[in-house]
């Protein structure tokens, strides 16, 4: 079977990349073990403004409005909402934080994304005050990712299957397992760290913990973020997260990482009464210098990835994706601040 584009991996960044290029009219087969990954475990946030400085995040103003445009045209397609759309109460956990947002309500270039500065929400401990952050939500990525793993099947496109990347054949010509595709582009997430194309990136992986908790308090119909972030799912249900381990780089969830999501709870929602219906922990594909890698193999380019997205793939790749989209097609140049070229000099060893 000949074919422009073999895809491995079903989770966000292989999904959307799949749908952005069949929909511009290319052959594209996708390729995933069916495993659970980090798109399906992942909470989606989007939230323009992070970080104890409150910084705002790198081409937000051109990466967002594509990103509800994406889910937009995704919801439409399948009469299903996708992109849940909410305010965000930012609680400030020093005197410090409440003083870089003060900056940033006084710069134009944060007025949409910021509002108030507040003094209490009533039932919350919140002794530096807050501020609302406005344009935050959050993906559904595994009702998502299920809506187009039906899509891609009902068009023949899709093989659920253990993939090895020694059954590549890469002369004289570009095949797989009978497949003939003009490229092979892998989205992996963090399991690129160990293709051997690819592992020479590097990547900076990091296992997160995620809580869905049952209660019957009042909260407030936004997202919190008070270091940790909470997401209302509805009138009693809540996901919490997420730890941060750089070292056990594994899909366990741990007594240890729960714990650590319920004490941060309790400093700002001291007699919150819950009681714990999920558990989950996977490995985000984070990068050392934060942007994505994108781009094609040094010595073979028939092979590219498109991965390291991280905390902000729900946000980064619909832009992300018509952006590589447009490279495969017309040969267009790539983004440098995410093109893989930037690492050849320092990481690739032939």
């Amino acid at each position: 079977m000949t074919i422009d584009f073999l895809i491995i991996g079903q989770g966000l960044a292989g999904s959307l990349l799949a749908w952005e290029l069949m929909q511009r009219g290319c052959k594209v087969v996708i390729v995933d073990n069916g495993l659970e990954n980090a798109s399906q475990v992942a909470a989606g946030l989007i939230n323009p403004i992070t970080g104890m400085r409150l910084v705002k995040s790198s081409e937000v103003d051109t990466l967002l409005p594509i990103a509800k445009h994406f889910y937009g045209q995704l919801a439409e397609f399948f009469q299903q909402d996708f992109y849940i759309e909410k305010p965000m109460l930012r609680i400030f956990n020093s005197a410090k934080e409440q003083s870089h947002c003060e900056k940033r309500l006084n710069n134009p270039d944060y007025q949409p994304y910021l509002g108030n500065i507040d003094a209490s929400i009533e039932r919350f401990n919140t002794p530096f005050g807050y501020v609302t952050q406005r344009q935050t939500g959050y993906l559904l990525t595994r009702p998502l990712l299920a809506c187009l793993k039906d899509f891609f099947i009902a068009n023949s496109c899709y093989q659920q299957v253990a993939f090895d990347s020694a059954d590549i054949q890469l002369q004289p010509t570009l095949c797989w397992q009978g497949i003939f595709p003009k490229r092979i582009i892998f989205c992996e997430g963090y399991y690129a760290s160990q293709n051997p194309y690819f592992a020479y990136l590097p990547f900076q992986a990091v296992k997160g913990e995620i809580l869905t908790l049952a209660h019957s308090n009042h909260l407030p119909d936004t997202i919190l973020n008070y270091g940790q972030w909470l997401i209302p799912l509805n009138a009693h249900q809540v996901r919490i997260g997420a730890t941060f381990d750089w070292q056990n780089l594994n899909n366990q969830a741990t007594e240890l990482g729960k714990q650590s999501l319920l004490n941060g709870l309790k400093t700002v929602l001291p007699h919150f009464d819950c009681e714990v219906q999920d558990h989950q922990a996977n490995v985000r594909p984070c990068t050392l210098d934060k942007q994505p890698f994108i781009g094609f193999h040094p010595q073979h380019p028939q092979l590219a990835i498109f991965n390291g997205f991280g905390a902000k793939g729900s946000l980064q790749i619909p832009w992300y994706s018509q952006h590589f989209a447009n490279v495969l097609m017309d040969n267009g140049a790539l983004n440098s601040l995410s093109n893989i070229q930037r690492h050849y000099d320092h990481y690739f060893t032939a």
